[in-house]
Parts: structure tokens; C-alpha cells; sequence
């Protein structure tokens, strides 16, 4: 019995270890699943875990047989013969103390009760019988009893024995099998250990050599960027977002580039955020106007993110990544394959004043851009490599450039050239009149003008990019091709002539518009001594339409580059100005300046495609002779843009005039508020295109928009407002734009500062539409149907605009972020 309940024991303990090293051989094959990567580890824990498994199958099988051939086996026989045996052994003691009994009573039994003797004596024989019997069965059940107990016992044993001799055998046979595997993994291990010590011993020889240099910081990262990287990722690590929440808060997000998108995500197994769906729409710079440090801005049509790294070398890394992963994307994606995808408001051009809706659309695009763009000498070439059939732009220098120079202009960054497509991009038609005024020939006489006498020679088409990009930064950043001011040459609208003094001419050359009536204002007395109402009333009641704007002149609003087709409207405004005397100016240089005939002016018409309505037309003028080294490039940038010469504007910004600079002998005023004196549209776009400050007032207080009000020059306005002018700030007399285009009676300007001002405050009550964090859009005709329905509440303003003029035609709709 209790051989059977230590066998329950043991075959309970045997259940319990089966248990655990089915377990064990579990977790075994778990972990080969997460090693399958490393193939030595992986077939040694599937070998292991198959064998050991075996093994486990085994000692199932030897806890079922002790099951079987001991416990169930010695359980029969105690629960059966041993029981049969102990009631034998019960009646035959009751059957002892019965004859024992008997026996007693017999003798007992008197002599003179002969019935008594008889009585004892028979029960006595009974007895004596019956026990006989009953001793005999008794002695019989315990021979049988033991022989069956050793026969169950040997048996049982015999039968567990051979379950373990089973149990070994059939392991050993399993491990002999797997043993040459063992013998090759040991052999392995040996290897492994050699490796191990060498590798350790090396790791602990860096880490002495490292503990032995002197780091302040980490930027070891910094040049740890790969445009070609085979996994697609050109650079990653950790930067801090600025969110575009109203508490501008910073995270720490895991940044990296990869198939040309910028995408970071919070943790390892967080899906990735896309920042930058297509980085050669983007541009990247540095910020150092924040208070943080190693900021840098990405910069796309949507939106701006901006970032921050862990140290300027870092910093600098991020972008050299971002500006070669951009150059990257236009060497291996062809112009037309996006084509279709990119609409035209996701364009990064300036602003934009198409309507995909209306028959004449106001950007235009594909072969009619280039063969208004590539007519202008040079332009049938790259800029700078020569390449042929240049498709890309850039706008602030006004030159063509080939795909792969295009790609390092953008590297430069905007702040020095601002690259756009002429098939992908949307083109206004002052952008394309900017670029129709300089041209290829015209800036490579300016930033190429000292190769010659150098001896240099520019890349070709078949050099390298590294070549190429030497030769641009060259070019643009350093300037060491630039010509000195004091040079015996000088560019007389894009050709070269010998010069002996610098002097200011005006140049009148003619085109074939119809003249106007010669008695109207020039503004060129101080606004504040007599009304412009009074000094133009004459003219405005000749001269003033019956309506504000009708079709064909909103038509004509933004065509100006198209001189002499078409209506032109007669304001007194040089931003709608139709024809005039054909007289314009140009700054000159040089007494050989006479020598450019009539003919050769006609080619090109007035940079500004505007007029200027004059008294009685005067002789050439020529200002005082003044020498050249003592010329400075701001000075020449400042009377070059009050004569509209766009290529001398040009020269003085590349000899490093001051774009925002002020004249203080002439009320402080700035080159951009000169342009608006010259009355050129398209000089303003040119100095915007270079960062010029549309809200830098002078010293009375009045910026570019005061001046182009006072003049009356309504395209100016309009420019101005695009390019984000505020009219809420008063002059010197406490006069804004809008009191100054009443007191004039200008109804187009009023008309146009009232709708401005009725959107800027209708976009801050609608809150969704002025949150922090976004960048304005470039294309201010973009979703401008969302505010149809905002507009037509003010019935006052529908009888004078019609939704196709208003909405299609001209800029005044502004995008959920930016008005204009």
C-alpha cells in the first residue's frame, strides 16, 4: 500500500515536470522566432527545442507505463487478494474463539449432568470440525497470497524497469543523432569566445583611446548623411518641433529623410507623420532671429516647421541633408511626371491670380512661358552650365537654368536664389514680366563680367556636379566674377559699353501705344502741401469711368506685359496706365550713352509696362557726373529704381547694395519707395522678389503703400496688398491709405483697401482661419470660392464687382491663412 500511494507521488511529481518542460521547450521556440535574424542562434534553438521535446514525449510515456504497471497493477492486488485474505483471516478467528469456547464448556461439565457432558461435548466436535476446515481455507489463502505477491510484485517492477530502460534508449538514441550538430556547434563557441575576448580587448583599447581625448560635445552625427543611402534614409536622429499650437510648445520627435519626404514619429513603433510630402517643393534655412539656438525652417507651400537641433553641426548637417536630398529628387524625377499631380495653387511661385474655371487664365503656362522667356538673348541656354532647353527659373536673379543647376540654386537657399519651374509652376504675369526685363545675357554681364580678364572658364553641360556647384557658389554667394563700379565697362540695358564717368541719364525710347493727353499730375511735391483731389480733379472728370472696373479692364489689369493689344485703361494710376508719350527712363551710364540709337531702345518696351502721365515732354535730362569709385551700390540701386532699369538694379544688389537701405538726404526713404516715384510695377516685384520690407516707412511715416495711394498707381496697391502691406497705420498727419485714396477720390484704390480691410476683419472672426503655426500660402486665388458667400452679404459691393470679374479675375480672394 504504500508502495502504491509513493508510485501516486511520483507519477504526480512526473506530471508536474512534464508540464514545465513543455513549458521550457515553449519559451525555446519563442525565442528562436525573435532570433530568426541570426541564423546560428535560430538552428540551435529550433535543434534544441525539437529535441528536447522528444525528450518530453518520453517521459510521458515512462509515467504512463509506471501508471499502468505499478501503481494500477499493485493497486489490484491489494484492493482484491488482500482483501479476500483478511476475511478469511476474520472467520477463522472468530472460529478460534468459538472452539476456544466450546472447550471451556466441556470441561466445565459436571459428572453427575450426564446431559450437560453430552450438550458440551458434541457442540466441542462441531467446533473442532468446523475450525479444521476453516484453517485449512486460512492456510491456502495465504499460500496463494504469497505466491501472487511476488509474482505482482516482480511483475510491476519488471514492466517499470523496462519503461526506463525504453526512456533512455530511446534518448540516447535521439542525442546520438544530434551529436555531430553538438560537436560543430561546441566548436563554434570556441570561435565565438576567441572573437569575443579579441573584440572585448579591442572595445577596451577605443574606449582608453577616447577617455584620452578631450569632447566638449558630440557631433559626431553631424556628417552621418548619405543621399544615396541603400535603405532610402539620408539622415535621422532627434530634433525638437516647434508645434503649431497657440502655446508654441517643443517636443523631441525622431526626424528622418527618406524617398524624399520629411517624417518623424514619437516612438519606434509609431506610424510615421509626414512633415514635407515632396521636398523639392520646400526650402530650407537657418533662423537666428528666435530665441533659441541651432534653429533652422522648412518651408513649403502649405506650411512652415521649425526645428531644432542639438548643436550647429548638427544643425548645419540637417540642412546640407535636406538642400542635397531636394537636389537629389530633381536629378531623378523628370518635370513632366508631376505634372498632373502638382495643381497649380500647391506651387511655391509668389502668388497667383489664375482661374482654372475661366477661359483666360491669368498664369500662364507650359510652351507659352517659354517662348515668351527663352526669346530673351542667352535664355535658349542654362545660366550657368550652357545646357540646352532650360526648363526652371530663377526669379529673383531673372535667369534659366537647367534642372541640375537648378537643384544647386535651390541648395543655396531663397535668401539667394528662388527656383521655379516654368511647366510646374504657376506664373503671374508681373513674375513673368520681371523675368522678360533681365534675362541670362544680362546677368551673366553682371555676375560673369570679370571671367574674361581672369582667364576662366565656366562648366559645360557634360561637367560634374561638383564642378557646377563650385562655379555657382562662386558666382552668387562669393561674387568673384563681379566687375568692380569703377570698371571701364558698364551694362546699357544688357549691352556692354566703355564708360569714362558714372552719370544718371534718363533714356526715352518708344513703343507703339497710344499717347495720352499731356496734361496730366507727376507727383513729385510733398504730398502733404496740396490734396491730390485738388491737383487731379480736372483730370479725374475727363478722364474717370463710369464704374470702378468693367470686364475687359480687370482683363487688362495684370496684362500690362502685353502692351499695345487691347483696352488700356485712362486713370490717372501707373499701375492701370495705358499709353503715354512712349517716354520712359532708364539709368545709363557712361558719356558714350548716346551712341544707343532709337532702333535699338524699341526692341523692349517700358520695364514697367505702366505710364506716366507728364506736362510738355522735356529734353533728355542727365544727372551730374559723379565718379565712379566713389559711387556706392546703394546709392546706384536707390536712383536705379526710380528710373526702372531693372539690370542696374540688379548690379548694384550683386555688389552688395542694401536692399532696405534708406536715403537720408530725401525723407529716409527706401528703394522700393523710389520704385513706387518711378511708377514701375514691375521694379516693386523685382525688389519684393529680393526681400525688400513692403511696411519700411520714411521719416514722415509713410511706407510704399502711402506713396502708391498718393500717386495713385492702383496695380502698386494691389501689389502691396498681396505681399502683405498693412494699411492701419497712419503717416505723419495721422493718414492712412484708405483716407488718403478718399481724400483723392480714388474709387479703385478705396474700393480695393475696403474689400482688404472687410476680409482682414471678417478672417480674424472666423478663428479657425487665423491659427498661429501656418504658413501662408503662395496662391492667393486658392479656395477663393469659400468666401463667395462671405462676399455677397454686402450688397453694396455686388453692383460694383461681378462674380466672374471679382472672383476669377482679379487677386482680391485670399486663402484660409493669408489675404493676397
Amino acid at each position: 500500500v504504500t508502495l502504491v500511494k509513493l508510485c501516486s507521488g511520483m507519477i504526480e511529481a512526473g506530471k508536474a515536470y512534464v508540464s514545465a518542460n513543455k513549458l521550457f521547450v515553449n519559451g525555446i521556440r519563442d525565442l528562436s522566432q525573435q532570433c530568426k535574424k541570426d541564423e546560428m542562434i535560430s538552428e540551435c534553438l529550433e535543434k534544441c527545442g525539437e529535441s528536447l521535446q522528444e525528450i518530453v514525449n518520453y517521459h510521458m510515456i515512462l509515467f504512463d507505463q509506471a501508471q499502468r504497471s505499478v501503481k494500477q497493477q499493485l493497486h489490484n492486488f491489494v484492493k482484491e487478494d488482500v482483501r479476500k485474505f483478511k476475511e478469511t483471516k476474520k472467520q477463522f478467528d472468530r472460529m478460534r474463539e468459538d472452539m476456544e469456547i466450546a472447550q471451556v464448556k466441556n470441561a466445565q461439565a459436571p459428572r453427575n449432568k450426564p446431559h450437560e457432558v453430552e450438550e458440551a461435548t458434541g457442540t466441542l466436535s462441531i467446533t473442532r470440525k468446523c475450525f479444521r476446515h476453516l484453517a485449512l481455507d486460512y492456510v491456502l489463502q495465504i499460500n496463494v497470497l504469497q505466491a501472487k505477491k511476488k509474482f505482482e510484485i516482480l511483475d510491476a517492477m519488471l514492466s517499470f524497469m523496462h519503461a526506463q530502460y525504453s526512456l533512455f534508449q530511446q534518448g540516447y538514441n535521439l542525442l546520438d543523432e544530434i551529436d555531430p550538430y553538438m560537436k560543430k556547434l561546441a566548436a563554434e563557441l570556441d570561435q565565438l569566445v576567441i572573437d569575443s575576448a579579441m573584440e572585448k580587448r579591442d572595445m577596451e583599447h577605443k574606449h582608453a583611446t577616447i577617455q584620452q581625448r578631450d569632447f566638449s560635445y558630440d557631433d559626431s552625427k553631424a556628417e552621418l548623411f548619405n543621399v544615396d543611402a541603400p535603405n532610402g534614409v539620408v539622415m535621422e536622429g532627434y530634433l525638437f518641433k516647434r508645434a503649431s499650437n497657440a502655446f508654441k510648445t517643443w517636443n523631441r520627435r525622431w526626424f528622418s529623410i527618406q524617398n524624399s519626404q520629411l517624417v518623424y514619429q514619437k516612438k519606434l513603433k509609431d506610424s510615421l507623420t509626414v512633415v514635407v510630402e515632396d521636398l523639392r517643393l520646400c526650402s530650407v534655412k537657418p533662423c537666428e532671429d528666435i530665441e533659441r539656438r541651432f534653429c533652422f525652417e522648412v518651408v513649403s507651400p502649405n506650411k512652415s516647421c521649425m526645428l531644432q537641433a542639438e548643436s550647429e553641426k548638427l544643425r548645419l548637417a540637417w540642412i546640407q541633408a535636406v538642400q542635397a536630398s531636394i537636389a537629389s529628387a530633381y536629378r531623378e524625377s523628370p518635370d513632366y511626371h508631376y505634372i498632373e499631380r502638382l495643381d497649380r495653387t500647391a506651387s511655391p511661385s509668389v502668388s497667383s491670380i489664375d482661374s482654372a474655371s475661366e477661359p483666360r487664365e491669368r498664369s500662364v503656362r507650359g510652351e507659352t512661358i517659354l517662348h515668351r522667356i527663352q526669346c530673351l538673348p542667352g535664355n535658349e541656354y542654362c545660366c550657368d552650365c550652357g545646357q540646352a532647353d532650360p526648363h526652371w527659373a530663377s526669379i529673383n536673379l531673372g535667369i534659366l537654368l537647367c534642372i541640375e543647376c537648378s537643384g544647386i540654386h535651390r541648395s543655396l537657399g531663397v535668401h539667394c536664389s528662388k527656383v521655379r519651374s516654368l511647366t510646374l509652376d504657376s506664373w503671374e504675369p508681373e513674375l513673368l514680366k520681371l523675368m522678360c526685363e533681365l534675362g541670362n545675357s544680362v546677368i551673366n554681364h553682371i555676375y560673369e563680367g570679370a571671367c574674361e580678364a581672369q582667364g576662366l572658364k565656366k562648366p559645360g553641360p557634360s561637367c560634374s556636379r561638383q564642378e557646377k556647384e563650385a562655379w555657382i557658389k562662386s558666382k552668387y554667394v562669393e561674387k568673384k566674377f563681379l566687375k568692380k563700379l569703377g570698371a571701364t565697362e558698364v551694362l546699357v540695358n544688357g549691352v556692354r559699353k566703355t564708360e569714362r564717368r558714372w552719370s544718371v541719364k534718363k533714356w526715352r525710347r518708344h513703343n507703339s501705344a497710344t499717347t495720352v493727353p499731356k496734361t496730366r499730375r507727376k507727383y513729385r511735391q510733398e504730398p502733404g502741401s496740396t490734396s491730390p483731389a485738388t491737383l487731379s480733379s480736372a483730370l479725374e472728370r475727363k478722364f474717370r469711368r463710369e464704374s470702378l472696373f468693367c470686364p475687359d479692364e480687370l482683363d487688362n489689369l495684370f496684362s500690362y506685359f502685353d502692351t499695345g493689344s487691347g483696352p488700356r485703361s485712362l486713370s490717372s494710376d501707373s499701375g492701370l496706365g495705358g499709353s503715354t508719350d512712349g517716354s520712359t527712363d532708364i539709368l545709363v551710364f557712361g558719356s558714350v550713352v548716346d551712341s544707343v540709337t532709337e532702333e535699338e531702345c524699341e526692341v523692349s518696351e517700358d520695364s514697367s509696362g505702366e505710364a506716366e502721365m507728364e506736362p510738355e515732354p522735356e529734353p533728355e535730362t542727365q544727372s551730374d557726373p559723379e565718379d565712379g569709385r566713389e559711387l556706392h551700390p546703394g546709392a546706384l540701386l536707390y536712383k536705379a529704381s526710380q528710373a526702372r532699369n531693372l539690370p542696374v538694379m540688379a548690379e548694384a544688389l550683386a555688389h552688395g547694395a542694401d536692399i532696405n537701405s534708406v536715403n537720408d538726404e530725401d525723407d529716409g526713404k527706401s528703394p522700393l519707395i523710389q520704385a513706387v516715384f518711378g511708377g514701375s510695377l514691375i521694379a516693386c516685384e523685382f525688389l519684393l522678389q529680393n526681400a525688400a520690407d513692403v511696411n519700411q516707412r520714411d521719416t514722415r511715416g509713410r511706407g510704399p503703400l502711402h506713396h502708391a495711394t498718393y500717386l495713385g498707381h492702383t496695380g502698386q496697391v494691389c501689389l502691396f496688398l498681396k505681399r502683405g502691406a498693412t494699411q492701419n497705420d497712419g503717416d505723419e498727419d495721422g493718414q492712412d491709405p484708405l483716407s488718403i485714396a478718399v481724400q483723392a477720390a480714388n474709387a479703385d484704390i478705396v474700393t480695393l483697401l475696403r474689400l482688404a480691410r472687410m476680409n482682414e476683419e471678417m478672417r480674424e472672426s472666423e478663428g479657425p482661419f487665423g491659427q498661429p503655426g501656418q504658413y501662408p500660402t503662395s496662391s492667393p486665388t486658392e479656395q477663393s470660392g469659400q468666401y463667395v458667400a462671405h462676399y455677397s452679404a454686402f450688397g453694396k459691393y455686388q453692383s460694383i464687382f461681378s462674380p466672374s470679374s471679382i472672383y476669377t479675375q482679379y487677386p482680391i480672394m485670399t486663402k484660409q491663412k493669408q489675404f493676397f
